[in-house]
């Protein structure tokens, strides 16, 4: 059984930082390196780019750009730049955004602005210039990039958590991803979803990958660590929640966790989590904890685990505990099952 691991980082770092993450992403035995695109943080594909540079083999990536504040030309542009700085290992992620209103930015019709986005940048990297009409994007005939890229196609990713999602995604997608999920549960109805809907449209078994990626906080002191995760998982858990099916979450419990973030209590808000609610939206406690959780995501399902930030105590120390103690280990498991 094989399933790839992959970190992520969150865009708040300086290029030295990210030069010295990605090379012991890589040097550690990890597969990929994302890199979040969250409102009001810096542009990913500058650290991306950076990483292209100093690394030879990880698969990177944008988790995800948004067709709202860029127009699926430039989305193109971007994964087209980052295929050639990094030897033909980019991806593609798309997702229809969050905190999008906070600059007045409306998101109607996500779903077509999304399938809009993946047919313009196929088109465009594949030089196909006879134009497109869709629902959200359109093309003029004669229309194309004014450059050759690396390679005519890339992976796409899209960041769906429902089921119309998932449809678009089984149709049109290599990769889904459910970002904020550690769930197995979660993770066994997307694989349901994107199966069905592959096969519908005539696609092979397997055709679309399951990733689940989620807070992840490691640490020799498992109470430590998923005490730290309680305070990242409270800040969002009531958006998540809402979007898995498989998870029910009773309103006063939501309404207790935002009035103490409203007053800046989010240690308080935290302790207010069962363990149970925890692990479906983090990776949280020792090594062999975040072993243990992620044979159970990769068992039910997934093709991908992504460890989100803030890794540990610190981000560096976090992530070298995870490539010294959690990937070698979760790898000699699937290799022995």
């Amino acid at each position: 059984m094989s399933v790839a691991l992959t970190i992520a980082l969150q865009s708040d770092k300086t290029a030295v930082e990210y030069a010295r993450q990605a090379r012991e992403v890589e040097a550690r035995g990890f597969d990929g390196l994302s890199v979040y695109s969250d409102l009001g943080f810096q542009p990913p594909m500058a650290p991306l780019m950076v990483a292209a540079d100093v690394t030879e083999t990880l698969r990177l990536g944008p988790s995800c750009l948004n067709p709202y504040l860029l127009h699926p030309v430039e989305v193109a542009g971007q994964v087209a730049a980052l295929d050639e700085a990094s030897g033909g290992r980019a991806y593609l992620g798309l997702a229809r955004g969050s905190w999008l209103g906070q600059v007045g930015v409306r998101q109607d019709r996500p779903l077509a602005h999304l399938e809009d986005t993946v047919h313009i940048v196929r088109r465009l990297l594949a030089g196909d210039d006879s134009g497109y009409t869709g629902k959200a994007f359109t093309l003029e005939p004669g229309f194309r990039l004014h450059y050759e890229p690396v390679r005519t196609d890339v992976d796409v990713l899209l960041g769906v958590w429902g089921p119309r999602g998932a449809a678009l995604a089984g149709r049109l997608a290599d990769e889904v991803k459910i970002g904020g999920s550690a769930n197995p549960d979660m993770v066994r109805q997307m694989r349901t979803w994107v199966d069905e809907s592959a096969a519908a449209a005539g696609r092979p078994a397997g055709s679309v990958a399951v990733c689940a990626g989620a807070v992840t906080v490691v640490d020799a002191d498992g109470d430590l660590a998923r005490g730290v995760a309680r305070r990242e998982v409270a800040m969002y858990v009531d958006v998540v929640a809402d979007l898995d099916p498989t998870v029910q979450v009773e309103e006063e419990l939501l309404v207790r966790l935002r009035a103490l973030l409203a007053e800046g209590r989010a240690d308080d808000a935290g302790a207010l989590l069962s363990d149970d609610l925890l692990d479906r939206f983090s990776f949280a406690g020792t090594p062999t904890q975040i072993v243990d959780h992620t044979l159970r995501v990769a068992g039910a399902g997934a093709d991908r685990v992504e460890f989100g930030t803030p890794h540990g105590l610190t981000g560096a120390g976090g992530i070298g505990l995870l490539g010294s103690a959690v990937l070698p280990a979760v790898r000699a498991e699937l290799a022995a099952a």
